[in-house]
């Protein structure tokens, strides 16, 4: 079979672990007799520096046109100053809209040889295996009013939480439909005693509810929810947030993973269901780490992980996918690690060798 995938390195080490993904790739193709057309974009700092904006319309619809969409990860700190006109960041969140990518799945799991690598103790993160569904597209970050302004009694902002009925069904229903797949029980995190934003997020969230009999809904607020991910994250399952909530807590939680260069993202335009194609985006949810970039320290498994994603919702290859999947588990059981998720009687390898070691198992 034959895909198109739009590859966007980005910036800082976002180039150093995709060309891992690729490899890794490259070789399902030619394990399984796939072919794939790579498709190369500019995004973020990068995309400032040679084309004077963070996403060129060029590059939107050169994603428009692919099946799948893959990034490294964007982010400068020359661009920091928070008054400059254009960020990095602008671009990653301009693909979010324009490409209508409303739900991002983030799964947190813990891999048994990585038990020992993390800040908690062992007993408790052992087993954990859960997956966050946050809506990407809402909320603070897109909400308007958004604006700064000065009153005689100083400077004063606003950022709007606004939620529509419907941005918040769709985005319910993919936690229901991954719920389904899953133990068949669905967390929706809100703050419905204070926001009344929240208050219609719980509201539809028990609407939608009647079209999966079969699931557990359970109703959490945020703040709860940050302390049970570190009390007992093996209670979790799959859990459905807002935007700007999910942002927090998906950080939060992949330090149960011992780092978040192990943790991969999609970010898709579609409710998932077995076997259908749904257009996405895949990333780590790492930053950038300039200060890392070329020198081979990257820890490339969340952008790999992130691919194997692509391959089960975007393109429909279960199978391909877990070939990744177990090939990724393997080589961590080996003993191999990179610098961020290094242990006692390990073997260090850079970005390029853990690629290596991962592509010599898929293909094996």
């Amino acid at each position: 079979m034959k895909f198109s995938v739009a590859v966007l390195p980005g910036d800082g080490i976002g180039p150093d672990v995709v060309i891992e993904a690729l490899k890794v790739l490259r070789v399902v193709a030619k394990k399984f007799e796939h072919e794939f057309d790579f498709r190369y974009g500019l995004v973020g700092g990068i995309a400032i520096d040679q084309q004077g904006t963070a996403l060129s319309p060029e590059t939107i619809k050169m994603c428009k046109k692919s099946n799948a969409v893959l990034l490294g990860a964007v982010g400068h700190p020359k661009y920091d100053d928070p008054k400059a006109k254009v960020h990095p960041e602008d671009g990653l969140l301009a693909l979010r809209k324009g490409l209508s990518l409303f739900a991002n799945l983030r799964p947190v799991k813990v891999y048994p040889a990585l038990v020992d690598n993390t800040n908690f103790k062992p007993e408790v993160v052992k087993g954990t295996d859960f997956i966050f569904v946050r809506e990407l597209t809402g909320g603070l970050y897109f909400g308007r009013p958004k604006k700064q302004w000065r009153t005689s009694r100083g400077r004063q902002a606003v950022d709007s939480m606004l939620y529509s009925e419907h941005e918040i069904e769709r985005i319910v229903r993919v936690g229901f439909e991954i719920a389904q797949g899953r133990g068949k029980k669905l967390i929706s995190v809100d703050k419905a005693n204070v926001l009344e934003s929240s208050r219609l997020w719980r509201q539809v969230a028990i609407e939608v509810s009647q079209d999966y009999p079969d699931v557990e809904l359970e109703h959490m607020l945020v703040d709860a929810c940050s302390m049970r991910i570190i009390q007992n994250p093996r209670y979790l399952d799959v859990l459905v947030t807002e935007n700007t909530f999910g942002d927090i807590l998906t950080d939060e939680a992949s330090m149960l993973a011992g780092s978040m260069g192990m943790l991969p993202s999609a970010s898709l335009a579609g409710v998932p269901k077995e076997g259908v194609k749904i257009f996405g985006m895949y990333e780590p949810i790492h930053g950038s780490a300039p200060r890392r970039a070329g020198l081979n320290m990257a820890n490339p498994i969340a952008t790999i992980m992130s691919m194997a994603m692509m391959l089960r919702y975007s393109l429909a290859l279960t199978k391909e996918a877990e070939v990744v999947e177990a090939a990724v588990e393997q080589v961590l059981d080996e003993g191999y690690r990179t610098y961020d998720i290094m242990g006692e009687d390990k073997t260090k390898v850079g970005t390029g060798e853990m690629g290596d070691l991962i592509v010599a198992k898929v293909g094996g």
